[in-house]
């Protein structure tokens, strides 16, 4: 039975060169009507576990949402899903720095080139600061990773950072760990306190 992994593993596998016919056959069976590009899993766990706290199924609701590997690819899957390929609707989100790669991209693509959302930094940053210092620090307790947090921070790189700064490039430095705590801090989130373009992409879906 087709499923939107099945989608999501065609439009990558399409994206890279392959045939386009797996992922048009799978869009039109499923049906898939809206494409969310983001930069990297961490951000697909975080936009997934915001979307299971408010009781929605995306994948149920016709709505991809999409892994691209880095921003300097959003041009072409921004092609092969818009209008000029599969004829979905478009959105993201994607870091500050880059904004006009989604900007150009989205545009060229025929979409409307402020069709996305926007992180200051990056979600993690948002994420950190939304929840504040001390419950991420808690949070990298309560998931078993002090002690490895504590080993980081005796880094030379580290001393001088600001907390936010040291956070941030401590889920980067094991495989798994960003997507991971890109759920874990989504869950943690006051309903009241989702930073901003977070909450603005999921009200647009």
């Amino acid at each position: 039975m087709a499923d939107m992994g099945a989608f999501r593993d065609a439009v990558t596998a399409w994206a890279a060169g392959g045939p386009g016919a797996p992922a048009h056959e799978l869009c039109a069976r499923l049906p898939v009507r809206t494409a969310v590009l983001l930069e990297g899993l961490s951000d697909v766990a975080a936009v997934n576990a915001l979307a299971d706290r408010r009781g929605r199924d995306l994948e149920a609701e016709g709505i991809c949402v999409l892994s691209i590997g880095g921003a300097m690819s959003v041009g072409r899957y921004a092609q092969l899903l818009g209008p000029p390929g599969l004829g979905l609707r478009l959105t993201g989100l994607c870091d500050e720095a880059e904004r006009p790669y989604y900007a150009r991209g989205f545009e060229r693509a025929g979409a409307a080139p402020n069709g996305f959302f926007v992180c200051a930094a990056d979600l993690e940053d948002e994420l950190i600061r939304a929840l504040g210092l001390t419950r991420v620090a808690e949070l990298v307790q309560e998931q078993g990773d002090l002690r490895p947090l504590q080993t980081f921070l005796r880094q030379p790189a580290q001393q001088g950072r600001a907390p936010e700064q040291q956070f941030r490039r401590f889920f980067g430095t094991k495989k798994g760990r960003k997507i991971h705590y890109g759920r874990v801090l989504v869950e943690a989130l006051d309903p009241t306190h989702v930073p901003a373009p977070l909450d603005d992409l999921l009200a647009v879906l």
